[in-house]
């Protein structure tokens, strides 16, 4: 199952087991079932801390459990953990061996003491590359804390569970049987959602702090950079997002980020983390920006946040980046989840042999009916202007695929279920005005980006599409606030364009603060 160097690098991982660990799994007569055994045999065999046993229970098969010696800890996989959760798996065996995570002592703290008895169950798909962040961090807890467990379900291999339990999107989370959380959560949010004293003790810690001479707001690749070049200066710098990564966590393949020809968008993000961590930078994660109060007498610009706490600074750089474009018709928002999905990377495995459209003809959504046509039964893509606006190179791809209908000059004007998910999706031809039912499963809307700046507005001047408007340093019409990235006027949302407007806001705040 492993090649020789994965086989190499492996072993080395896990001579850092720090207690004896048991692999049990639980086998049929199937294909997966074989390569299951083959690869838990094979990890067995790399260190004397392994043990491997197949008489298992468990009703899922294939599956196989990761037990600590003393029975205090368990993570099961059911199903292959390849692909994106190869890592996942890698760790697990770490953390259950009593190798400790590399998570701020504080947050392992609070998941070692929450109460339970706590039992998660993850569905994911191998191709969805915000899954393995939920399963590593419940995997942690399961480690951590010996009344957790944690169970990771490969959805596309247990579909027959997937179709009972309804689930239409990954990563889907249930605790206790009940549903926990869907979309894509790191520790410090499942530990916030788990301890709801967390966000007024974080709330108290932040408000202690003393003003910064730079403050980022949001953490996508615009924020990390303006950290970067701030914390360079030898300012006192600091970074309060929402989600650190932002939109880039949820983007699969990225080709053009010059000199790096392929990688991907949570790889990405792990190596700004690391970059923004090599300095002294204070990041305040899981937090979001509410308000900002321009600076009175005293020269310092007020943040205020959802849990209650404020921040201050000399200077703000506004980098809060942009979300999915939402339809905005009837039932979308009903049946968000269960049928309509906004990633088809992640989500698509769900829909195997079944019916979907994907509205939207840009790069996005042509991508995005190309990957969906090799899984699906069939993909209707519908666009709303004239003609696909896509490369060209993709529009030639898409229409020498046999199950993909093109339908132009079309807009969406309902989503139709049956109360419990999505079964066909209305359109009214421009041309015509007649409307036309197509009858499908789910729906990958593919339509663009909105800035998220609806707690602006009122603070800062923004443009009709509600961006910031900011000259050519970067700054907005309020003294010492700056701002970067896909939230701003700036043309063409693109990451490495994200990252040196970012750079060019915290220079313009260095310079600010020198002249002022």
């Amino acid at each position: 199952m492993l090649d020789t160097a994965t086989t190499a690098q492996l072993k080395a991982y896990l001579g850092n087991l720090r207690r004896p660990i048991e692999l049990v799994a639980s086998l049929g007569d199937d294909a997966k079932s074989a390569d299951t055994r083959a690869l838990v045999e094979e990890i067995a065999v790399l260190s004397d801390k392994v043990s491997a046993r197949f008489d298992g229970t468990d009703a899922r098969r294939p599956s196989f459990a990761i037990r600590a010696d003393d029975g205090r800890a368990e993570a099961v996989f059911a199903g292959l953990p390849l692909g994106h959760e190869f890592t996942s798996l890698i760790l697990a065996l770490l953390h259950v061996g009593g190798h400790p995570p590399k998570e701020d002592a504080d947050l392992l703290d609070q998941a070692r003491n929450l109460d339970g008895p706590l039992h998660f169950e993850t569905f994911f798909s191998l191709s969805c590359q915000n899954c393995p962040d939920v399963v590593q961090a419940l995997n942690m807890i399961a480690a951590l804390n010996p009344n957790a467990s944690h169970v990771a379900i490969d959805g596309a291999l247990f579909q027959d569970e997937v179709e009972r339990r309804q689930i239409m999107a990954v990563p889907t989370v249930f605790l206790n049987g009940e549903m926990f959380g869907q979309g894509r959560m790191d520790l410090a949010q499942i530990v916030a959602k788990l301890d709801t004293g967390s966000v007024a003790r974080a709330a108290e810690k932040i408000a202690a702090k003393d003003p910064f001479d730079v403050l980022v707001v949001g953490g996508g690749p615009a924020g990390a950079a303006a950290a970067i070049y701030a914390a360079r200066k030898g300012i006192r710098t600091g970074v309060v997002a929402e989600r650190f990564g932002g939109q880039v966590l949820d983007t699969m393949g990225i080709e053009n980020f010059i000199s790096v020809p392929h990688t991907e968008g949570p790889k990405l993000v792990a190596h700004l983390e690391q970059h923004v961590k090599d300095y002294a930078v204070d990041v305040m994660n899981v937090q979001k920006a509410v308000a900002l109060k321009p600076a009175n007498g005293d020269g310092l610009t007020t943040i205020e946040l959802e849990s209650g706490a404020t921040l201050r600074a000399r200077t703000v750089i506004l980098s809060t980046g942009a979300r999915w474009r939402q339809m905005g018709v009837p039932g979308e928002e009903q049946y968000r989840n269960r049928g309509v999905a906004y990633c088809p990377h992640c989500d698509g495995p769900l829909y195997k042999g079944k019916r979907v459209a994907v509205i939207g003809g840009g790069n996005s959504g042509v991508e995005a009916a190309i990957d969906l046509a090799g899984i699906v039964a069939h993909v209707t893509l519908i666009e709303y202007d004239s003609a696909l606006r896509a490369d060209a190179v993709l529009q030639t791809k898409l229409r020498s695929l046999p199950n993909v209908t093109v339908v132009v000059s079309a807009l969406t004007t309902e989503v139709i279920g049956d109360g419990n998910k999505v079964n066909a999706l209305v359109y009214r031809d421009r041309n015509t005005g007649e409307d036309h039912t197509v009858t499908l499963e789910g729906i990958f809307v593919q339509i663009g980006l909105v800035p998220n700046t609806e707690w602006l507005k009122g603070a800062i001047a923004l443009s009709n599409r509600g961006e910031i408007e900011i000259d050519a340093r970067g700054e907005t019409n309020v003294h010492g606030v700056f701002a970067a990235g896909d939230v701003t006027t700036v043309p063409y949302k693109q990451i490495v364009i994200a990252m040196g407007e970012g750079s060019k806001a915290a220079l313009s705040a260095f310079d600010y603060l020198i002249r002022h």
